[in-house]
């Protein structure tokens, strides 16, 4: 029973997030350039809404000599379109490739935007069986909070190109370097975009910087992972939220402190016998002033905390 309830609870954390106010108003869609040939649009900070148009996740482009990759999406096919546009402005040479760091629907759902195209769309091995898994939920639930005719356009695209482990790809004198991490982390389906050229580290959502880090997957996997992640060879990374590029690998101490403040609290707490709904407002509360947005996702992440830590 108490596991049963502990899943509900996230179950409710999860879909509360989803139609919170939007703590940013909409700003015109722009791109800046950070690297030779790598360039980023930054997302806001604040929990999707039709008037973002769910604009929310930092969203990558690289050019190569040939080529071009996007690496996400955003979060409706209106920001798609929109990255799409910003391509089409920046250079003339095609979109090879668009690569999804996972599944959530504000790295996917601009998918459409890029289909029939002749881009070839490239993820993580354990992406299409997510997306076919927590795709029909996300269309619905997100009917509501972006509004049925942007929810009309999105297609759930599955990459046709999975990466088993590494893959690198080739845009003409420019090589990335794909990575599948493994165990699931911020989910089970994460992976990262390394430019091998300019040492720059599209990061998806296994960074965070100023917005709290969201645990979807595992926060023990997620520690497991960082370990590993710190070892890529990037001077800067481009984190999947947040308005702002950060050294490497420096860029992943606050968001390794606040996950083993996580761990740490619920683990005091369960040992304690302390009931999950009495734990959730304890946990991690000493991290309350260090990130952005920290009332909307802290009690879901305490609550996946406590649920995982309770029954390993």
């Amino acid at each position: 029973m108490r596991l049963r309830a502990a899943t509900f609870a996230l179950a409710a954390w999860m879909l509360a997030a989803l139609v919170l106010p939007a703590h940013a108003q909409t700003e015109p869609f722009a791109i800046q350039k950070i690297a030779d040939g790598d360039y980023v649009h930054f997302g806001q900070v604040a929990m999707t809404t039709a008037a973002n148009a769910g604009d929310i996740a930092n969203l990558g482009i690289v050019v190569g000599r040939d080529a071009v990759a996007v690496i996400d999406t955003g979060g409706s096919v209106a920001v798609g379109r929109a990255l799409r546009a910003a391509v089409q402005k920046l250079t003339d040479k095609p979109v090879r490739y668009v690569i999804n760091t996972h599944e959530h629907p504000d790295h996917v759902f601009g998918n459409a935007a890029f289909a029939n195209t002749g881009a070839t769309f490239v993820g993580h091995h354990n992406l299409p069986a997510s997306m076919r898994a927590h795709g029909p939920f996300y269309l619905h639930s997100f009917r509501d909070v972006l509004g049925a005719a942007a929810i009309d356009q999105v297609r759930l695209i599955p990459p046709t190109v999975l990466v088993d482990h590494t893959m690198t790809l080739d845009l003409g004198g420019r090589t990335l370097l794909l990575t599948a991490w493994s165990p699931p982390a911020h989910t089970d389906c994460d992976l990262t975009v390394l430019d091998e050229g300019t040492h720059t580290l599209f990061a998806g959502d296994l960074v965070f910087l100023d917005h709290i880090p969201v645990i979807d997957g595992s926060l023990k996997g997620w520690l497991d992972v960082l370990p590993r992640l710190a070892e890529l060879s990037a001077v800067r990374v481009v984190p999947g939220h947040g308005h702002r590029i950060g050294s490497w690998p420096g860029a992943l101490d606050d968001e390794r402190r606040y996950l083993l403040t996580v761990e740490a609290d619920a683990r005091r707490l369960i040992a304690a016998g302390t009931p999950l709904a009495k734990a959730v407002p304890l946990i991690g509360q000493s991290e309350r002033g260090h990130w952005q947005l920290f009332d909307d996702y802290n009690p879901r992440n305490a609550t996946a905390a406590f649920s995982e830590l309770e029954w390993e």
